[in-house]
Order: structure tokens, then C-alpha cells, then sequence
């Protein structure tokens, strides 16, 4: 599933080709995504000016002068950018944003998780981003913010640093990786760390993030960048995914448990 970096790489791949051209035209091949696309959305851009794309969490957002189009990519999406003569669509191309000067936008899903929203006025205020915790990569959060939001909690740290309201963009993958990072265990309960150690934390989340948005994401299955490359971040995984194999920092074995429906990957010596 595109997380937080992989969005990010979109954003910023598939920006320079777009911001401040206008939509020539918009091709819906699929309308039934997770939420079926509203059909006047043809209507609604083609011949408006695209004034930037933004990305909050996980989401993608156009901004145009009369509303937003939210985007997220569930869990198999990927929006490529394709300049001069576009292929045939494949099986899974459900739109095309076409621009002035023939730059393309194809956003392919095969599972159709996810979605293409037009929001008119205060995109913040929609139901899907209104409850949204802070950034991890902006200064708004830090490690005062997880020891905050875990006073209290008896619930495990990764659920924590995964709830999208105390901070957004942790996905999986990378919350067991900044864990391991900071040597702590994922199954200690959350009230249980203390703020030193949430500092740290705050530290390896953004240190993993942004390591991954400089590698272009993390492709373990279906993820590819808007030019069709997958993420590089997957050669740097210290924990994740490799079960049974000593850990590279004491050499102990890497564990591999269920928290919250999700697999959690951790070094049973050096992480507590």
C-alpha cells in the first residue's frame, strides 16, 4: 500500500509537469473506485488552471480555483505521468487527466481501494482529513507530541505512532523500522515510554521518512513512482519483512508478530 513517502515521491514527480497548466480533458474509463467518482467531474476541471498539488498524509490534493480533487491511491494505486503519445490504456487505467501540452496523468488501481473526490470549498474540513494528526516531517511534531497522546493508552507503541490522529504517514512498514531505530520494543504498552524515548522515536520517524522519500519509496509488490520506477527504500529495511535473520545491529534474532491485524518485525535483543 502507497504510504506517506511513496505519496510524496508522486507529488513531487508528477508536479513540475502539471502545476499551472490547465486540463484539456478527462477520460473516466472506471468510475466505481472505493467511492464512486462523481460523473461531472469531466465538467468540473477540464479547461481550469491547476494551481498546485499539495499532499496531506496519504493524500494527494489538486487544488483548482472552484475546489479540490482528493486522491489516494488505496492499495494499489499509482498515478504515471506520461509526456508525448500516450500507450493504449491497460486492463486497471481508470482515468486520464490530460493537460495543455500533452502532459498525461494515468491513475491505474487494480483493486479500486481507491479514490478520486471533488471537494468544493475547505478541503480540510472533509470527514477524511479534518481529524488528521500532524506532519512527521514538519516541525508542528516531535516527541512531546507521542508522549501527549500516550498518557494513559495500555495499547502497544506501534498502534500508537500508526493512529493517523496523534500523527500521520506512519504506515507499517516504516513504523517498525523507526522503532527498531530506537531500540524500542513494538508490543510495550504506549504509557509505558517514556518522553526521552519519544524523543527518540520522533527522531527515527523522521529519519526513515525522510530516507525513503530520497529513495523514491519502498516497492515490495504492486508501487511504482509517476515515470513506472519502483522505490529504492526496501534495500535500506533493517527489520521489516525479514523474520528469522540476526538483527545488524546485536546480531539477535528478528521476530516477527501480529499487533492490530498488522505483521510487526523486531529484534527480540536490542529492541525492550
Amino acid at each position: 500500500m502507497p504510504e506517506l513517502p511513496e505519496v510524496e515521491t508522486t507529488r513531487r514527480g508528477i508536479l513540475p509537469a502539471t502545476k499551472g497548466r490547465s486540463v484539456s480533458a478527462v477520460v473516466l474509463r472506471e468510475r466505481r473506485l472505493r467511492w464512486p467518482i462523481d460523473p461531472a467531474l469531466p465538467s468540473l476541471i477540464t479547461g481550469r488552471l491547476l494551481e498546485n498539488i499539495e499532499r496531506r498524509a496519504k493524500y494527494l490534493l489538486f487544488r483548482f480555483a472552484n475546489g479540490t480533487l482528493l486522491v489516494h491511491l488505496g492499495m494499489s494505486g499509482s498515478l504515471r505521468l506520461i509526456e508525448g503519445a500516450p500507450p493504449p490504456p491497460r486492463k486497471h487505467d481508470h482515468v486520464d487527466l490530460v493537460f495543455e501540452g500533452g502532459a498525461l496523468l494515468r491513475y491505474h488501481d487494480p483493486r479500486r481501494f481507491g479514490c478520486m473526490l471533488w471537494i468544493e470549498g475547505d478541503a480540510s474540513a472533509h470527514p477524511l482529513l479534518r481529524d488528521l494528526g500532524p506532519e512527521p516531517l514538519e516541525e508542528a511534531f516531535d516527541g512531546a507530541v507521542l508522549f501527549r497522546a500516550s498518557r494513559g493508552r495500555r495499547s502497544a507503541v506501534k498502534q500508537l505512532l500508526m493512529d493517523g490522529t496523534v500523527v500521520v504517514g506512519v504506515g507499517n512498514i516504516y513504523a517498525s523500522e523507526a522503532l527498531f531505530r530506537a531500540g524500542i520494543d513494538p508490543r510495550r504498552a504506549a504509557g509505558k515510554v517514556s518522553a526521552a524515548r519519544y524523543e527518540a522515536l520522533a527522531s527515527a520517524v523522521r529519519e526513515v521518512l525522510g530516507e525513503s522519500v530520497a529513495t523514491g519509496g519502498t516497492t515490495l509488490r504492486d508501487y511504482v513512482d509517476s515515470n513506472g520506477r519502483p522505490g529504492e527504500f526496501a534495500l535500506r529495511l533493517n527489520v521489516y519483512g525479514r523474520e528469522g535473520e540476526a538483527c545488524p545491529r546485536c546480531a539477535a534474532a528478528i521476530r516477527q508478530v501480529r499487533l492490530g491485524q498488522r505483521s510487526t518485525f523486531f529484534c527480540i535483543g536490542c529492541q525492550r
